[in-house]
């Protein structure tokens, strides 16, 4: 009875166990691959699936998201025989879960190869400068070439990215020293601009500040004119005035009398200013006759009047 007893369990266990080995849960963006007594089965997606155990088994597992694989840096020789170090990043996803599995006995490692391979022919086609700035394109060539052959691998290449180029010292030392030089260029460059710069600015300035002095002292000049040609004017005026009101106080009774007194004034005067200011005495012929000296002054504006009168 006992026996029975075990020889239930026993077998209860062995049916769970064998459910147990039947279910297969596959996770989310993955693919298993089934092989059925060696052979290719089928391939399961994710989801709860049901396999027989010891007949069929689960051969390969491949993850179907995106996956980054890092090359390993390598060591290229550029068209001028230049050794560069070169490391890369490429991305991949599993399309075909039974191609990527039987296709190639390892797509990672077959990916890998035939990625440094093509960049080792991009890189021997291009110098040194034109490899630093061709990355772009050397990108899309390595990928183009891996995505041609990874076809039948099941392996879909999205994309490639060079990572970092590495010159080696004796080439970093001289670009170093070519960078160094060229920013000295630059800088020397723009100090002499400025320098031209400032020298034109001063010479405009000067320029500018020249024009208003000349400018300036033509306005000067031209109303210093104006006031030397009005002050002659207005003196003229007042002269012409003068003269008018002189001539009609001659013709008034009396008038001769004081003008003959004022001619006879000033030519008595003129002659006491001359012996003042300069160093030569200046004597009258007939110093002690002063009535005579005073009648010559008369006479002569009696001369003048009378040859003003016959000028009429």
């Amino acid at each position: 009875m006992a026996a029975s007893y075990v020889a239930l369990i026993v077998l209860v266990a062995a049916a769970l166990v064998f459910v147990f080995k039947c279910v297969c849960v596959v996770p989310q963006q993955s693919a298993y691959v089934i092989e059925r007594l060696g052979r290719y089965h089928d391939t399961l997606t994710a989801g709860m699936r049901i396999i027989i155990p010891v007949v069929d088994r689960i051969a390969y597992r491949h993850s179907m998201k995106e996956i980054p694989y890092d090359v390993t840096p390598q060591v290229c020789i550029t068209r001028d025989n230049t050794q560069v170090q070169i490391d890369g990043i490429l991305y991949y996803q599993v399309t075909d879960a039974r191609q990527a599995s039987y296709g190639t006995s390892n797509f990672e490692i077959a990916i890998e190869q035939l990625a440094k391979t093509s960049l080792r022919s991009e890189t021997g086609k291009r110098e040194l400068d034109k490899l630093l700035e061709d990355r772009e394109t050397i990108n899309r060539t390595v990928v183009a070439a891996l995505d041609e052959a990874s076809t039948s691998w099941g392996v879909k290449v999205l994309r490639y990215e060079i990572k970092d180029i590495v010159p080696p010292d004796s080439v970093l030392r001289a670009m170093q020293l070519q960078i160094t030089a060229e920013r000295e260029k630059r800088a020397k460059i723009a100090e002499s601009e400025g320098e031209r710069q400032k020298a034109i600015n001063l010479a405009e300035g000067q320029k500018q500040a020249a024009i208003a002095v000349s400018e300036g002292q033509m306005t000067a000049a031209i109303n210093k004119a104006k006031g030397d040609a009005e002050a002659v004017r207005l003196v003229a005026e007042a002269t012409a005035g003068a003269v008018k009101v002189i001539a009609g106080a001659i013709n008034t009774p009396g008038g001769m009398e004081a003008v003959n007194l004022k001619v006879a004034e000033q030519y008595v005067g003129a002659f006491g200013n001359l012996a003042k200011v300069g160093t030569t005495l200046i004597v009258p012929g007939n110093l002690a006759d002063m009535s005579a000296l005073v009648a010559t002054a008369l006479n002569v504006v009696k001369a003048d009047k009378a040859s003003g009168a016959i000028g009429k």
